[in-house]
């Protein structure tokens, strides 16, 4: 049987060799000190870290002062939402903030934890293409928000927000710009220049470094409260010995993706390409999710209308296709996810949708296979 595909690397990826390189020393004999530790061992370790932050703030066109190392994009989503609000607050404005109704829980359920705690949260609501209408944002402005977060890229169907269009309005404003880049680092041109002023969450997992691993890039110390106490490293807004085997591969994943963006970026948008074409000529029913909004170029959602998602995929899996979906099964019952529910697809499209995500290593030879295997499926579940 031939190797499983593996199509949903906008979960996760495997980790680069270059980075598995990078973080073999930091687990020998040498490479394992507390980077806070003032002999060899800690030294060591130290500048692994520095050199990491540099090649993370080079990237993303930012200063080694404004990488703050997390434990990944929801630790970075919740430090900017729930921590920039905190610190608000602190300086006695407003205790709200504004998020757009397509973003990833982490960012969702920080706004709730403020409403939770006596302050105030605004869903800003998107287009039927997913967008965020830019009306909305100066709504909230207006209403003293003190918070914006929108996404970069949408995790789900990979729409993108005009992040450099909403950023200004809000730092002119006198509010925290903040976008979740998560699946935007290594997709789409993304830095900190484009977005001045504004906090931007990364994840090492979604570019070929380790799970656990993340940043939020913050232009200054005082736009966010800190949400862990302690020792006092990383100038106490993120304190707690520094994760340094995640941090090294975080940092060359960060550098690999930004230098390969443009050749990664005409790769993946040639086979998100080709599946959609295929699958359209062979399903003309096939609906792609997003399709008319402006779109990162490695994430297609797909919607086979009268097959649940969650019964497709497992066939598929079996099938050795190995891809995801925006839906959930919970009890037995598929039901669609905020995102669709946003843009207000209807029920029977969004329950169906499967999301198909690219990344440098998977091969036109792969999308031929899923374009051969998965219409049959379809044709065979829709008339069970």
């Amino acid at each position: 049987m031939p190797a499983p595909i593996y199509l949903d690397n906008a979960a996760t990826t495997p980790v680069r060799p270059e980075v598995r390189e990078a973080i073999a020393p930091f687990l020998g004999d040498t490479g394992f000190g507390n980077p806070s530790s003032a002999h060899s061992f800690g030294r060591t370790a130290r500048a692994a870290v520095e050199d990491a932050r540099q090649q993370v703030a080079t990237a993303l066109a930012a200063t080694p002062e404004q990488v703050v190392f997390t434990s990944g994009g929801t630790e970075a989503d919740n430090l900017a939402v729930l921590g920039g609000a905190l610190a608000a607050r602190s300086r006695g404005a407003p205790f709200h903030v504004a998020v757009s109704a397509i973003e990833h829980k982490a960012v969702i359920d920080a706004a709730k934890e403020v409403q939770a705690m006596g302050g105030r949260s605004t869903m800003l609501p998107v287009d039927e293409n997913g967008v965020i209408e830019a009306d909305s944002v100066q709504r909230a402005l207006a209403a003293d928000a003190t918070v914006v977060s929108a996404m970069w890229v949408n995790n789900e169907t990979g729409v993108m927000q005009d992040v450099t269009g909403l950023a200004p309005l809000c730092t002119n404003a006198g509010a925290l710009f903040h976008t979740d880049a998560v699946q935007a680092v290594g997709k789409v041109p993304c830095t900190l220049d484009m977005v001045p002023g504004a906090c931007m969450s990364i994840s090492g997992h979604k570019i070929g470094a380790l799970k656990g691993s993340g940043a939020l890039i913050v232009p200054d110390d005082e736009l966010v409260h800190p949400l862990l106490h302690g020792g006092g490293q990383q100038r106490s807004v993120r304190p707690g010995t520094e994760n340094v085997i995640g941090i090294v591969a975080l940092g060359k994943a960060v550098e690999l993706a930004v230098q390969e963006l443009e050749s990664t970026a005409n790769h993946v948008a040639a086979l998100r390409s080709q599946l959609e074409r295929g699958l359209q000529e062979a399903l003309p029913h096939a609906e792609v999710i997003g399709v008319a909004g402006p779109r990162a170029p490695h994430i297609a959602y797909i919607s086979f209308a009268g097959v649940e998602s969650t019964t497709l995929l497992m066939h598929l899996d079996l099938a050795g296709i190995c891809c995801s979906s925006g839906s959930a099964c919970n009890t037995g019952v598929v039901t669609a996810s905020h995102v669709t529910n946003a843009m207000g697809v209807p029920n029977y499209a969004a329950i169906s949708a499967v999301r198909i995500s690219f990344s440098k290593y998977n091969t036109k030879e792969e999308v031929n296979r899923v374009i051969e295997l998965l219409p049959p499926l379809v044709e065979k579940l829709t008339q069970a």
